[in-house]
């Protein structure tokens, strides 16, 4: 059966997948356009099938909460249905994923807690011993699953409904240390803030910041119960399968350095130069993945058949400084599938594409703001359904 994703009139099918034709930078394959700016900065973004989106907006005084907003689609406005507390009095907050449960309450991951909140109640703690929670997706069971984040080591855990938390397994930090304190593996670092010296005849580092480690980020189920991670640091997709139980399938022990509860590569699903920098991911009703690829100003998709990755847009060249910081997408972070609408948190990095982030919609000082960008072509695979808030 041949099924097309009609995303935009450059995009010609084959059995089972769409790909794009090539195109160059002055020609991208679709329109995005702002749906809404915040007046704080925002990460993380579910949705919920009413057609509303929610986030939570980073609030930069030490103390403050931080509000938790519903965005109807149809109406883009800005409703507050809840905070998350600052860690300390004098500690800023600073959520990051957020999504909803079984229950049909809020999840919002922050630092090494999670919260949940919902519509009859106050947000409280879930559980406040998962370092580094970043992405947050549920399984079949109502587990919620969860990666370290920039802590880099690469740590899934699973928390039970009840709050028990469990680490599962590890993706493949990108160093580990061995005896002695010998570093081995390799660094990514992120240009700029990182700096290298362009001679001639080579291309070295100047200086030592940039180090991008975060290789669980990310994380979504298929309608199949399969849990795929998004690795920012090597722009690749991690897949693990789970038995009937529950219970996931894991290949380990390929390489004794790591700790025994660490993936081997072979679960490497994909791997791709479009998925650089790669935060978000959201997967449709056929198992598709669209990913924020916030390092390129990107947002890219990967097929379930054929595994073909798609630079479905990135922003455009300003030709007068030669840089893809102005916009539309502003270091996109978390892609939700809004029925048949592909949409897209944006935090406003000051790295790589997005640097200087001073230019663009939201940038520039004393400007701590997000916003929330959307594709304006209609997919023809919607995306999985959520609850109602």
């Amino acid at each position: 059966m041949t099924r097309c994703i009609a995303l935009l009139l450059s995009l010609f099918c084959f059995t089972g997948v769409a790909v794009a034709q090539s195109h160059s930078d002055s020609e991208p394959l679709s329109t995005v356009r702002t749906l809404i700016t915040t007046p704080l900065v925002i990460e993380g973004l579910t949705s919920d099938d009413a057609g509303a989106l929610y986030t939570t907006g980073r609030n930069p005084g030490n103390g403050n909460p931080c509000p938790v907003y519903r965005i109807p689609m149809a109406n883009p406005t800005i409703g507050t249905v809840g905070t998350i507390p600052a860690p300390s009095a004098t500690t800023q907050c600073s959520p990051s994923g957020i999504a909803f449960g079984p229950d049909g309450r809020l999840y919002v991951s922050q630092g090494s807690s999670i919260y949940r909140l919902g519509p009859n109640t106050p947000t409280e703690v879930f559980t406040a011993s998962v370092p580094g929670t970043n992405g947050l997706a549920f399984d079949k069971r109502g587990n919620l699953w969860t990666g370290d984040g920039t802590t880099g080591q690469g740590r899934i855990f699973k928390v039970t409904p009840a709050g028990v938390v469990t680490e599962e397994f590890r993706v493949q930090p990108m160093a580990n240390e061995i005896a002695g304190g010998v570093n081995v593996g390799r660094d990514v670092r992120t240009l700029p803030p990182g700096t290298i010296t362009v001679t001639p005849t080579s291309r070295n580092a100047l200086n030592a910041e940039g180090s991008q480690p975060l290789v669980a980020n990310g994380l979504a189920f298929d309608h199949l119960g399969n849990l795929f991670i998004a690795d920012t640091a090597r722009g690749a997709i991690w897949r693990v399968r789970f038995t009937s139980n529950g219970n996931p399938v894991i290949r380990t022990g390929c390489d004794i350095t790591f700790t025994a509860n660490t993936l081997c590569l072979d679960h490497v699903v994909v791997a791709h130069p479009y998925l650089e920098g790669v935060d978000g991911i959201a997967l449709d009703v056929a198992g598709n993945i669209w990913a924020a690829a916030n390092e390129r100003n990107a947002i890219a998709f990967v097929s379930a058949e054929s595994g073909t990755v798609i630079d479905v847009f990135r922003n455009p060249v300003d030709r007068s400084t030669m840089l893809r910081n102005a916009g539309p997408l502003e270091t996109p972070t978390s892609p939700v599938l809004v029925g048949n609408r592909v949409c897209t948190a944006n935090s406003d990095g000051n790295r790589r594409d997005n640097f200087p982030s001073t230019a663009g919609e939201i940038g520039g000082t004393n400007q701590p703001r997000g916003k929330i960008s959307c594709i304006q072509e209609r997919v023809n695979i919607p995306g999985l359904p959520l609850p109602v808030f």
